[in-house]
């Protein structure tokens, strides 16, 4: 596999696949350019090299159809700020080819959003999977889908994957299109490199004790997970909403609290192989409660196991944190995905903020911290923490798929495997 770092881009143009699928408010302006910052490094390579840079993205799920409100364009001017030079825009990713073939060296042109076509997912559409035209459809939506990347192909010389949020799929502009590549023409960017390496980092080369922090609001979102890491930790911490199946799965008192019953049998699972591993595990204990799901609730601390009818956890209380912290703390290696409380209100998102502060601290004591998922990385972001730990991963899905053990196509795909 090529490395990025060794190869001469003058005279070429790369077609670059990054994650700018950033937050935008009613007016169309970012509220969060982590991820454009994130590709800098890759596509200024490019350019600094002599290179003509096509970058290629989506955002939103637009379900293969034209949303203005999702429309690439709206990021160009904080796109060519960013690069420090003039970026140009294609209105349609599929029709730039007279666009891309007039690019000079060191200049700049940005396709509109790739999943206004459903041949970028590949997925059949208006036709739902117990019909039997289904598989039918989805062979021909296979076949579309590989003209689709061949039509992305033909833009470039070079092919670029610097998207990590997407490497768990196997779409027309993070996957096949490199087949359309050969090998000494296809590879990753430099933020692909540092989340694999980082992920290797955890997975194949962590230091003991190894902790991890799993938050969120769902078992069933994470459950893959949570048993791929019992034969890799020695902590596991569980958060979050996720947390009150566990506590109801002991008989617990939840109140109103979110839970998924059909996952106790789960939840009790993972109690008992952490027993038998050797894994600590450490639920919340104390849960700040509120009456009402909103930010402006009444709220108290109350034991976890005991919370009132009409109640539900919404954070987690300084019972809770002080254990975390002293688990934290003691830790070489840290991986943290997942909010410990309803960390979108202000007034529920002092746990979640607390366990940012904590990991950032053991960071500076030595430890090696992996921090993903939105609300994680939100947390780092909001206390200016970011650059207190080791690496904060842009993909929060291909991150979890990655710690479960599963390959990513996107990667896959460039190193021929």
């Amino acid at each position: 596999m090529v490395n990025i770092q060794d190869f001469n881009f003058a005279g070429k143009k790369a077609i670059v696949r990054v994650d700018f699928n950033v937050p935008l408010n009613e007016q169309g302006q970012i509220t969060d350019d982590t991820r454009i910052r994130g590709a800098l490094p890759t596509l200024k390579k490019i350019l600094a090299d002599g290179g003509a840079l096509i970058i290629m993205s989506h955002m939103g799920k637009p379900k293969g159809k034209v949303n203005p409100k999702l429309s690439l364009g709206q990021i160009t001017d904080a796109v060519a700020a960013a690069l420090g030079c003039p970026v140009k825009f294609a209105p349609d990713c599929a029709k730039a080819a007279d666009a891309a073939a007039a690019l000079k060296p060191g200049e700049v042109l940005l396709l509109e959003n790739l999943r206004f076509y459903p041949e970028e997912e590949g997925k059949p559409v208006g036709i739902d999977k117990a019909d039997p035209a289904y598989d039918a459809a989805k062979k021909e939506m296979k076949a579309r889908q590989t003209e689709f990347a061949k039509t992305l192909a033909g833009y470039a010389d070079v092919y670029v994957n610097d998207a990590f949020g997407t490497a768990h799929r196997r779409h027309a502009s993070t996957a096949v299109i490199a087949d359309f590549f050969d090998a000494e023409h296809k590879m990753l960017g430099l933020l692909m490199e540092k989340e694999v390496n980082a992920i290797d980092a955890v997975l194949r080369n962590a230091q003991h004790p190894f902790t991890a922090i799993i938050g969120g609001s769902k078992v069933s979102s994470k459950l893959g997970v949570i048993k791929f890491l019992l034969d890799k930790v020695d902590n596991l911490i569980i958060g979050g909403g996720m947390g009150f199946t566990f506590i109801k799965a002991q008989g617990g008192h939840i109140g109103n609290s979110l839970h998924e019953d059909e996952l106790m049998p789960d939840a009790l699972a993972i109690i008992e192989a952490c027993k038998e591993k050797g894994v600590k595990l450490s639920l919340s204990t104390q849960t700040i409660a509120a009456d009402d799901f909103s930010n402006d609730a009444n709220r108290k601390p109350v034991d976890i196991f005991n919370i009132p009818e009409g109640w539900e956890g919404m954070d987690a209380g300084e019972e809770s944190l002080a254990a975390w912290r002293e688990i934290i703390l003691n830790s070489k290696t840290i991986l943290w995905n997942g909010p410990v409380g309803v960390f979108e209100f202000e007034n529920f998102a002092h746990g979640t903020g607390e366990i940012a502060k904590y990991v950032a601290e053991a960071t500076r004591q030595g430890a090696f911290s992996l921090i993903g998922g939105g609300d994680s990385v939100a947390a780092v972001n909001k206390f200016g923490l970011a650059d207190q730990v080791s690496y904060v991963s842009t993909g929060g899905g291909a991150m979890l798929e990655a710690i479960e053990g599963k390959v990513l196509p996107g990667v896959a795909a460039i190193k021929g495997e």
